[in-house]
């Protein structure tokens, strides 16, 4: 039966005519142009605001209570036990639920309102502040994941269950490479972060997609791209030489088996060939201004840094990369608080603001969509002994914050409402899925027609639920 099926595809089809899956992969390869490999939907659904996203993901959970959502209630009963009825039966974590009290913990630092649109941002983030017109902010994120490996993935993949594809992976499936020598997704991870979570491939992971669209991790130093130089002794003309037998077995094994992933292989290789000189162009940064360095602070001149990753994402975007996602651990702050956040801050804070800076002054803002957020936020009450000038807070997806800019996003605007202790949602809601599928409207996709596939279902991004948030676009 299997056997009658396969001979009734598409790809059978093709292979049984004069021009196999093989050949059509080679013929490709062989009249390649630049700007171009369409994704499978061939067209948008409607015109789309944003052709490129940057989303810069802060691994471990930033305090929403520290950076964009301040509560006076807390400050005044700071040390007194959270009231009952504000958490009710929700499910807390095993690292405070056992707690004998939870006292109430008032944020350290104030805030203050910036711009003209007034947007009230907490003073450890004076450079975000300082571009608070052009931000979206949403204070209203919630998701059902109380840990952080469920919780990255689900933010990553639309599922806590690992195997999904990533978010970067659908936008390069459904609308393709704009870049003929870079991969249509590419992943940075800052090396002057504090490893306190791990972070997976999987979370830049292809699923059950084709795998030539799961996200390629640029690194810093002597091999940005493992397994990407020749070795010594094997020049460009070997290795070319050495592709093109490669290519033509795996279009003789396509044209037999039908099997989609030799067809990946053959793209792949032939990208990682063009890497070979794309790469090294995109992440030299020796023809940037002194004026561009001072921007994004002096950590940038060092690569890998979280710094020198968001002036690297600029320069992705500028080379029309599709999806760009920096991450930057250390945000999981159970106990100092007041130190860990700080340093934090202080390590991102510059360099955010001035990609959003950056890009709205060359032009890209208006069709790049700029993310900026982590997994959950952090609890109204102190996880674990409070001491006279610290404390800690514990997990809490049941509301928290995020902003966005660029890309057709409503530009000075705040977005919901959480209760005096910023533990509940009062106004707006908008779950992971509602982001999702808010990201992808903005990028021209309806969501629920963005779908595979696999093992006799249709997946998608935002599986089977998801709303578009039209307060929070242009």
């Amino acid at each position: 039966m299997n056997e009658q099926l396969m001979r009734l595809s598409r790809r059978a089809f093709l292979g049984a005519s004069g021009l196999g899956l093989g050949s059509l992969a080679l013929a490709h390869l062989d009249h390649r142009h630049a700007g171009a490999a369409e994704g499978t939907l061939g067209a948008t659904h409607f015109p789309a605001t944003a052709k490129r996203v940057i989303y810069l993901f802060q691994s471990g959970g930033p305090s929403h209570l520290e950076t964009f959502d301040f509560k006076p209630v807390l400050r005044q009963g700071h040390g007194q036990p959270l009231p009952k009825e504000v958490i009710g039966d929700q499910r807390l974590s095993t690292m405070s639920g056992n707690q004998s009290s939870l006292p109430m913990a008032g944020s350290f630092t104030d805030f203050r309102r910036w711009g003209e649109s007034g947007l009230e941002i907490s003073e450890l983030l004076p450079f975000t502040g300082g571009i608070a017109d052009d931000l979206c902010l949403v204070r209203t994120i919630h998701s059902e994941a109380i840990n952080h490996d469920p919780a990255i993935t689900f933010f990553c993949s639309g599922s806590q269950i690992p195997g999904r594809p990533s978010m970067g992976a659908w936008a390069s499936y459904g609308l393709g490479s704009m870049n003929d020598d870079l991969p249509a997704f590419i992943v940075l991870v800052s090396k002057n972060a504090s490893r306190d979570q791990p972070l997976y491939s999987r979370l830049w992971g292809s699923g059950f997609l084709p795998s030539e669209h799961q996200g390629v991790q640029f690194r810093s130093g002597k091999e940005p791209v493992l397994h990407l130089s020749n070795p010594d002794g094997v020049t460009v003309e070997t290795r070319r030489s050495m592709l093109d037998a490669l290519g033509r077995l795996n279009g003789f094994q396509a044209d037999r088996e039908f099997d989609p992933e030799t067809e990946a292989r053959i793209v792949q290789a032939e990208m990682a060939f063009r890497m070979q000189t794309s790469v090294p162009q995109a992440i030299d940064l020796s023809d940037e201004t002194d004026e561009t360095f001072s921007l994004y602070g002096d950590d940038a001149r060092t690569p890998g840094t979280y710094a020198a990753n968001c002036l690297l994402a600029r320069r992705l975007i500028e080379r029309d990369v599709r999806f760009v996602q920096l991450f930057h651990q250390g945000w999981d702050q159970h106990g100092d608080v007041v130190g860990g956040i700080s340093r934090q801050c202080a390590q991102t804070d510059r360099a955010s603001a001035a990609l959003v800076t950056d890009l709205k002054r060359r032009g890209l803002l208006d069709d790049t969509l700029v993310v900026w957020g982590g997994e959950f936020g952090r609890t109204a009450y102190c996880q674990g002994k409070m001491s006279a000038n610290n404390y800690g807070r514990d997990h809490h997806p049941r509301c928290f914050g995020l902003w966005m800019a660029g890309g057709g996003v409503r530009p000075g605007y705040a977005h919901g409402l959480t209760d005096d202790w910023g533990y509940n949602i009062l106004e707006q809601p908008v779950h992971v899925h509602d982001l999702h599928a808010t990201m992808l409207q903005l990028m021209g996709i309806d969501h629920e027609r963005l779908v595979h596939k696999y093992q006799g279902r249709y997946f998608r991004l935002t599986d089977i639920a998801g709303t578009v948030v039209r307060e929070l676009i242009a």
